[in-house]
């Protein structure tokens, strides 16, 4: 089984409403869906969703890079991610969200080989349900409240909420959503919003709100710094932007500097990569969040199976796709009531992209 063909297609879709963080808005999903071809006939799909201040990828390098990428790896065998992975980082650095589209198409390809559900094949032992939280975007804070009870009336059972402003407006943002909704988890992310000092005052007044972690309070350069409002705070720290891939985590633990990481695919480069990630953090103790960025629900299902894979893999964020205007995929994770995510049975990733979403006009096709 060796790669014979691959083809990248561009995927934009308008979102229902601006998804707003610390680092900007974002109108529409700007993508990019991997389709690698093999000799014997398989093929595998993957899709990255490339994010400029994170990863400082976008559309546009996603499909010039994929191009060189997918040009190193014809002939390659399709099972082999290991050498995969080898070969693409040989050939350009970072780069890490259209890495994570050809790894997951890559892993498709081999659940499919082995004819098992791609999360079985990551090793996972029992099939369930995880459970997303859904996001509130930054905005005045009693918009965000009403945006917030909205989330409830919806069903789902633990609230995202953006933060990463000026100090004083974070604190009446949760006060405020907190006069409506006094009892359900909220989980917080600065998005790098705040410096050590205004991160610690923060945490300190938000420790009787309900919140059961903060993701990256501060720029990830400054990680230096992350163990000082770790310590300082009452609400645990959650590594995001500044644990890309396992090397990162590797500092990170030495440095213990967080109790929580989020793994995104297109952060770690895909499943192979995260997969070490989840390595080091069970290890030390450290659960996980399975997270990513305005992916559809076929990268999605990738993420979904990650969560399976073991057990310190407590949190799920995987609310994205219910923000699309429409839904370019054809099988995938279903979303259930309560927040619960049903992951396909089929063998391998078990989803693709709908024809009707694909602009063969604009496709990169190497053969």
């Amino acid at each position: 089984m060796r790669i014979a063909r691959v083809l990248l297609h561009p995927l934009t879709i308008p979102l229902k409403a601006p998804f707003v963080t610390a680092l900007g808005a974002l109108h529409e999903v700007a993508n990019v869906v991997v389709e690698v071809h093999t000799d014997d006939g398989r093929v595998g799909w993957g899709e990255c969703s490339p994010f400029w201040s994170i990863n400082g990828e976008t559309q546009e390098t996603c499909l010039v890079v994929g191009r060189h990428l997918a040009r190193t790896l014809l002939g390659h065998p399709a099972g082999d991610l290991e050498g995969a992975h080898a070969v693409m980082d040989r050939l350009i650095f970072g780069n890490s969200s259209i890495k994570s589209a050809v790894d997951i198409a890559l892993h498709d390809l081999a659940a499919q080989a082995a004819d098992r559900p791609l999360w079985s094949h990551l090793g996972g032992q029992d099939r369930f349900d995880p459970i997303t939280d859904y996001t509130v975007s930054l905005g005045e804070p009693e918009r965000m409240a009403a945006e917030a009870e909205a989330v409830v009336a919806a069903g789902f059972p633990v609230i995202k909420v953006k933060l990463g402003g000026a100090g004083d407006l974070d604190i009446r943002r949760i006060r405020a959503i907190r006069s409506r909704i006094p009892s359900i988890p909220l989980r917080i992310d600065a998005n790098q919003g705040w410096d050590p000092d205004t991160a610690i005052r923060v945490l300190n007044a938000l420790g009787d709100a309900g919140i059961e972690h903060c993701e990256e309070p501060i720029p990830r350069w400054r990680f230096m710094e992350l163990r000082r409002v770790k310590e300082a705070s009452p609400i645990p720290i959650m590594a995001d932007e500044s644990c890309c891939d396992h090397h990162d985590a590797e500092r990170l633990i030495a440095l213990g500097a967080c109790q929580r990481f989020n793994i995104k695919l297109g952060k770690s480069g895909g499943l192979f990569k995260a997969r070490k990630i989840i390595a080091l953090a069970a290890e030390a103790g450290i659960t996980v969040q399975v997270g990513g960025f305005l992916e559809s629900r076929l990268a999605w299902s990738a993420s979904a199976a990650l969560a399976l894979s073991d057990p310190c893999v407590r949190y799920c964020d995987m609310d994205t796709p219910l923000m699309f205007t429409a839904d370019p995929v054809r099988g995938g994770i279903r979303y259930m009531d309560g927040g619960r995510i049903r992951l396909p049975d089929g063998p391998g990733l078990g989803a693709s992209i709908a024809p009707a979403f694909l602009d063969e006009a604009r496709a990169v096709v190497v053969s």
